[in-house]
């Protein structure tokens, strides 16, 4: 078991009330972590610490701030096995996950870094003589992570690193779910230099979460929010950092289509749908979640991906796995659930099904239709579904009938069809043959419709983070009419 204290102002500490929390391994149900449950006045705290640290983090020069995002994503590195560790106790994921979590984590420190010289303006033709007017980005001010457990070290990083490239100083919510995980990042943040007030981590209790949300977006200091986790908690985020008019970036839930046109390379479809479909449990916004096939190559398709499905193995996350457990024993039943539900009204089982505890099999349920409630609510497991459609027309509509609009992907050996598909999906990203499940710290990852607005990544995360400026400099002695 490990016991953790918050990360403010570089010192660990303990909740105000002292009251603690426990986070239970899903797989053997005993203690993984004992963390503070914080409430509003911790929640404050550390923004004020922030909100202390921001006059003088802000001034730094871009260098400085590269240099110590740099020297965070090799510590991060370093604790690579401690990550893992810390994953698989409190989400249940398998070491690879663990492991290409830690990597990826680190690369997103090295793109922020790399941005620090990015934050840039331009100069803007005036009709006013002797005016010479620019437009300028500056740093916001305080700005609030609150990161997810299902990629944690990936999406935990990501909620801060960006924020702090720009010159924010940052407070990080941790998710209930890995607060140990999400508190070493913190320790990485310390230990590679960074001052006083200007990374820190807050947790809280399951039942507290809405009051310490609450504390931080009302918080004056606060400027900005990131959210990345469901789309019912995204609206409710949303809703109240409107009423204080505070921007917010949300990466909400997805439904992730995967369209197999008549074209396609069926052995590459069923490589990338498998992917896409069981890495991590399926417990990834970007998850393949719809596999839309053209009627025409359908019962091939079906029977080479139920093959590999059949053929992953699952079990206990610390053993030679592909599947690992899901992150509760709640969120396992209520796949299987969605499961029974299909075959009931009459779709096919032709993989997996069952379920031990919190382990589930890959699972997958062909002749999906739109009556079963996998093919519209978020399965964020293994069972996947199978929707066969008459050509391109209905497999885009298909694809577009849904609320979410994050990921997608086309197989086509028709570059131009496959591109002209792509275009007609309202996602924010869409793959032509390759998988769902596709991240790179530079790109602008985002969402439509009920997956969110804004975007992480590269150059596109500037904007979120910064407030553009409009300054001029003019002739003091220029004519005025009156």
């Amino acid at each position: 078991m490990d016991s953790i204290q918050f990360l403010i102002d570089n010192d660990d500490r303990a909740a105000q009330s002292g009251a603690v929390f426990e986070r239970i391994d899903p797989v053997t149900g005993e203690v993984a972590t004992k963390a503070p449950a914080g409430g509003p006045a911790d929640a404050r705290a550390a923004a004020d610490a922030a909100a202390a640290a921001f006059p003088q983090w802000s001034a730094i020069g871009p260098g400085e701030r590269r240099k110590l995002l740099l020297k965070a994503a090799d510590i991060m590195d370093s604790k690579a096995g401690e990550f893992i560790r810390l994953m698989t106790a409190e989400t249940g994921s398998t070491g690879p996950w663990g492991g290409f979590n830690t990597m990826f984590a680190a690369n997103v420190l090295r793109e922020a870094a790399s941005m620090t010289t990015q934050v840039s303006g331009e100069i803007i033709p005036s009709d006013k003589p002797g005016n010479m007017a620019m437009a300028i980005r500056q740093p916001a001010g305080v700005c609030v992570g609150i990161a997810p457990w299902n990629a944690p070290v990936i999406l935990g990083t990501r909620a801060i690193a960006m924020p702090l490239a720009c010159g924010n100083t940052v407070v990080l919510k941790a998710s209930e779910m890995c607060p140990a995980t999400h508190r070493l990042i913190g320790q990485v943040m310390r230990e590679a230099g960074f001052p006083k007030g200007v990374v820190n981590v807050v947790t809280n209790a399951p039942a507290d979460a809405a009051e310490v949300v609450e504390a931080l977006v009302a918080h004056p200091a606060v400027k900005r929010i990131n959210f990345t986790g469901s789309t019912r908690v995204g609206k409710i985020i949303a809703k109240l950092a409107a009423e204080h008019l505070k921007p917010v970036l949300l990466e909400l839930g997805g439904k992730a289509p995967l369209i197999v046109l008549d074209d396609a390379d069926l052995d590459a479809a069923v490589n990338a749908a498998a992917f896409g479909a069981y890495m991590n449990q399926g417990q990834i916004c970007m998850s393949t979640e719809r596999i839309i096939v053209d009627e025409k190559v359908a019962d091939t398709f079906v029977e080479k991906l139920a093959a590999k499905a059949k053929g992953l193995p699952s079990g206990d996350p610390r053993g030679h796995v592909v599947l690992g457990s899901l992150v509760s024993l709640q969120a396992a039943e209520r796949v299987e659930e969605m499961v029974q539900d299909a075959v009931a009204k009459g779709a096919a089982l032709v993989a997996g099904g069952n379920r031990n505890g919190a382990i589930m099999e890959a699972t997958l349920v062909d002749k999906v239709t739109r009556d079963m409630r996998i093919y519209s609510e978020e399965s964020f497991g293994p069972a996947k579904s199978v929707i066969r459609v008459k050509g391109d027309d209905e497999a885009i509509r298909i694809a577009n009938d849904t609320e979410y609009g994050l990921s997608s992907a086309v197989f086509s050996r028709d570059i131009q069809r496959a591109m002209a598909v792509a275009r007609r999906i309202e996602s924010g990203i869409c793959h032509i043959n390759g998988p769902t499940v596709h991240d790179e710290a530079q790109m602008p990852f985002g969402g439509v419709k009920a997956s969110g607005y804004g975007r992480f990544g590269g150059r596109a995360a500037i904007a979120e983070f910064t407030d553009l400026r409009w300054i001029t400099v003019e002739d003091p002695h220029q004519h005025y009419p009156f």
